[in-house]
């Protein structure tokens, strides 16, 4: 069995919630997990939209990390 190492060069991680505060939460989670792999964040886009079924605006968010250069 070989054993291999690679770096992640680019890393994508989608985000949802109903609230901002949960949202911004998650992601600054995540961006400090992405510290250990020497990612950070390249871009960032957000969406809303109102989810009928639940009757409340969802947020979304999108964030690109990149390696450390």
């Amino acid at each position: 069995m070989e054993f291999s190492l690679s770096r992640i060069e680019n890393k994508v991680e989608f985000f949802q919630a109903y609230d901002l505060k949960s949202l911004e939460q998650r992601i600054d989670v995540q961006i400090e997990n992405n510290k250990a792999l020497l990612l950070d964040v390249a871009s960032v886009q957000h969406q809303a939209v109102f989810d009928a079924n639940a009757g409340k605006v969802l947020y979304s968010a999108v964030v690109h990390f990149k390696a450390k250069a």
